[in-house]
């Protein structure tokens, strides 16, 4: 059996698709045996992979910009993309659309939410239009779909018509690496951004589909709480409003925006949290609220998309946007001592049931089941 995976999003991007590739790859060499796994990418700057690949053939592509060959894809359908990642069993697709492939290819994509289709104005307008004009024939062509949650499988199945057999949910994982930090990790981090109050924090990219303008809504009525709240996260799209909003906050003395924050000291910020929240509207899986549990930070959370299904009962989870019962839920994980340790002792517990080895075993059992 041979395997053959598109990582042109874990070379491309850090968050999102980009971390759901990397971590997949890294752990699926554990999974091959006598099978061959080939990585492929472009390549035309010769770069190299920045990650490790255990068991592995990396195949990155470097005579002709990835870009140009992109642009053929959308304009013509054609070339095959077999022409340069080389001949495979199986081609899997883990960003959403499958290029051109010749009609004996077995492939599969991973589809990881339906946010496009349900809340298309919160989408940036180029990438809509893209997955509009394409994503039904992607499911036309794909042998299986792989998706983030058993949410998402339930949306793809009736926002796209497609048999639910065809669909296989499997969890994605959180890092081991994403633990309590130490006290001495906490106070650095904290002197670096200025952080000399308490804080609440949400961790994700400037976007509508965040629902930030809530967020903003919310901490602004908070009677009981005298500390600060953080917003961490790049820049996405439509997010110049939201901006303007946070500056100019009757409490924007009181709100930081970090645009960057390195991996390595994520951990750090959640652990130095007193409250981590997510308004978002819609979510195929949802990295940042179980890395703040992983670290033993209480969450409060919207129930949008699969965020329900996620964090199950080890985090308060609200199915409305009404400011007052997020105010009170908000206060009262604060003030309530014993609710309080019940979601600091019972989050990194539920966190570590998330686990990247467990999605690569499980994906590669669907590369096998399409193949058998």
């Amino acid at each position: 059996m041979r395997i053959c995976i598109d990582i042109q999003p874990a070379v491309a991007q850090r968050a999102g698709v980009g971390r759901y590739t990397k971590n997949l790859v890294e752990h699926l060499g554990e999974f091959t045996g006598t099978d061959a796994l080939r990585l492929f990418y472009f390549d035309f700057r010769g770069r190299g992979l920045s990650f490790p690949a255990p068991q592995a053939e990396v195949h990155p592509f470097r005579r002709i910009p990835g870009r140009c060959i992109q642009q053929a894809w959308k304009r013509m359908d054609w070339p095959p993309f077999e022409w340069f990642a080389g001949p495979a069993d199986l081609y899997h697709f883990p960003n959403f659309t499958i290029p051109p492939v010749s009609s004996a290819a077995r492939t599969i994509v991973t589809i990881h939410d339906m946010s496009f289709f349900r809340y298309p104005h919160f989408a940036e307008e180029r990438n809509l239009r893209f997955l509009q004009s394409t994503i039904h024939k992607t499911v036309e062509r794909a042998d299986a779909i792989l998706t983030d949650s058993r949410f998402s499988a339930r949306e793809i199945a009736e926002c796209l018509n497609v048999d639910p057999e065809r669909i296989h949910a499997v969890h994605l994982g959180v890092s081991p690496e994403c633990q309590r930090a130490s006290p001495a990790s906490i106070d650095s981090l904290r002197g670096n951004l200025g952080l000399e109050r308490p804080y609440l924090l949400t961790v994700g990219t400037v976007e509508p589909r965040k629902n930030l303008d809530f967020l903003l809504q919310v901490f602004e009525r908070l009677k009981a709480f005298d500390g600060d709240l953080v917003i961490a996260g790049m820049c996405g799209w439509k997010y110049e409003a939201i901006l303007r909003k946070i500056r100019s906050s009757a409490l924007s003395h009181r709100i930081h925006y970090v645009e960057y924050i390195p991996d390595k000291d994520l951990p750090a910020l959640y652990s130095g949290a007193e409250l981590f929240l997510i308004t978002s509207f819609y979510e195929g899986f949802g990295f940042p609220p179980l890395e703040a549990m992983a670290c033993g930070t209480p969450v409060v959370s919207s129930s949008g998309g699969s965020l329900a299904e996620v964090l199950g009962n080890q985090a308060i989870v609200l199915d409305t946007f009404d400011i007052q019962a997020w105010t009170q839920a908000v206060e009262g994980v604060l003030s309530d001592t014993n609710l309080r340790q019940r979601l600091t002792s019972g989050g990194p517990g539920h966190a570590r049931t998330y686990d990247w080895r467990e999605t690569a075993r499980q994906t590669w059992n669907v590369y096998r089941q399409v193949l058998s």
